[in-house]
C-alpha cells in the first residue's frame, strides 16, 4: 500500500497482568521474541484463558501479546487538502449518526493541556522521565500517578489471538469478503471488526464498551480509539461513516464515564470531530506528513504527536514545538533501558 501510513499501538505487549472482556484477567509472564514483540512465555490452563471469580465459566478473548504498530491508511494530496479536511471543507459525511441515541449526561471530562510534555508508552509502562506530564498507556496497565493519563484502546480490529473468541462467539461482527472469509489487516494479521450497520455497532459496543468503561475505573483521563481508519483497509466493506458512527457510540459511552475522547489518526475523519465526540488528537507521524497544522487547528493544539523517525521529528518540532506535544519513540515503544528506547521532546 505505497503512500499509506497506519496507527500504531501495542496492547499487550510486555504486560504481564491484563485485563479483558467481562473482567478476564490474564497472568502470564511476557517475554520479548526476535522481533521485540512481547508474546505469552507459558500458556494458561484451558488455552490461555483464566475466568475471573465474578465471571465464572465466561470465556472471552485475553488481551494480543502481539503489537499493533501501523500507521495510518491516510493519502496525503497536499497541504491544502488537510487543511481543508480540518476546516470541515468538502469532506462532510453523510448522515453517519442518525442511528445513534443520545448520549447521558456526562460526568466531568479533563481536556489535556495544549502545553504538555507528552510521553508514549503503549508498549510496557516505566516510570516516565522528569518534566513529562501526560503518558499514553495500553488499557491493561496502570495510569501513571500525578500525570494526565490516556488509555489506548485497539476499537475496530480484532487483535490475533482473539479472533478464535469473536468467530466462536460473534461470527458476524468480523468482516468477512464475498467467500466469507475474515477480512485481515495483513501487515498485524488481525480481523476487521464489521461496523457496517446499526445493529452491529450496537453489539460491538457490548464488547468494546467495557474496555472504555475500565479506562476510566482505573483511573485514566482519556481514550484513544486505535483503527479509526480500519474502512482504509476493508476492501470496501466499511466506510467512513460506518467508522464515525461506531466511534460516536463509544465517545458518547467514554463521555458518561468521564473520559476525554482521542482522534487516533484519520484525518479524513477532522470536519467530524464534533459530531462524532473528539475531544483532542493524537496523531502519529504528522510532521512526515505534514497534517500536525491540520489537528493543531482542528483541537485548539491540544495534540500529542508521535514521530518515529528523525526527520519527522525535525519538521514536527520546527513548525510546532512551541505550539504541540511532540515526542520521538523508537518504532518498538520500548521502555526505558532497553536497547531500542528513544524518547526526546523538541
Amino acid at each position: 500500500m505505497t503512500g499509506l501510513k497506519r496507527s500504531t499501538s501495542a496492547s499487550g505487549r510486555g504486560v504481564v497482568g491484563v485485563w479483558s472482556p467481562l473482567n478476564l484477567v490474564q497472568t502470564n509472564p511476557v517475554v520479548k521474541t526476535s522481533r521485540g514483540h512481547g508474546r505469552c512465555a507459558a500458556a494458561l490452563p484451558d488455552n490461555g484463558w483464566r475466568p475471573n471469580a465474578s465471571r465464572a465459566g465466561v470465556r472471552v478473548p485475553k488481551q494480543s501479546a502481539l503489537p499493533f504498530l501501523r500507521r495510518r491508511g491516510v493519502v496525503v494530496a497536499g497541504a491544502a487538502v488537510v487543511v481543508a479536511a480540518a476546516l470541515g471543507v468538502g469532506l462532510a459525511l453523510t448522515n453517519p449518526f442518525a442511528d445513534d441515541p443520545a448520549p447521558k449526561s456526562a460526568s466531568k471530562v479533563e481536556l489535556p493541556a495544549a502545553d504538555a510534555v507528552f510521553d508514549y508508552q503503549i508498549g510496557r509502562p516505566y516510570p516516565p522521565a522528569k518534566g513529562v506530564t501526560a503518558v499514553s498507556r495500553d488499557r491493561s496497565a496502570e495510569p501513571a500517578r500525578g500525570l494526565y493519563n490516556v488509555c489506548y484502546v485497539n476499537a475496530f480490529q480484532a487483535q490475533p489471538d482473539a479472533l478464535d473468541w469473536w468467530e466462536e462467539n460473534h461470527p458476524d461482527l468480523i468482516l468477512r469478503d464475498k467467500g466469507r472469509r475474515p477480512v485481515i489487516d495483513e501487515d498485524w494479521d488481525e480481523a476487521l471488526l464489521d461496523t457496517s450497520t446499526e445493529d452491529k455497532r450496537a453489539r460491538l459496543s457490548d464488547v468494546v464498551g467495557p474496555w472504555v468503561d475500565g479506562c476510566a475505573e482505573s483511573g485514566f483521563q482519556a481514550v484513544e480509539l486505535d483503527n479509526l481508519d480500519s474502512y482504509e483497509r476493508s476492501a470496501g466493506g466499511l466506510t467512513k461513516a460506518h467508522n464515525a458512527a461506531f466511534a460516536k457510540l463509544l465517545a458518547d459511552r467514554a463521555h458518561t464515564a468521564g473520559l476525554a475522547v482521542g482522534q487516533k489518526n484519520t484525518t479524513d475523519l477532522l470536519p467530524d470531530r464534533k459530531e462524532i465526540g473528539f475531544d483532542f488528537a493524537v496523531a502519529e507521524e504528522c510532521g512526515q506528513y505534514d497534517e500536525c497544522g491540520a489537528y493543531a487547528e482542528a483541537y485548539a493544539n491540544r495534540v500529542f504527536v508521535i514521530e518515529y523517525g528523525d526527520g519527522g521529528f525535525r519538521r514536527a518540532c520546527a513548525g510546532h514545538g512551541s505550539e504541540l506535544a511532540v515526542v520521538q519513540r523508537d518504532l518498538d515503544v520500548a521502555p526505558r533501558g532497553s536497547e531500542e528506547y528513544v524518547f526526546r521532546t523538541c
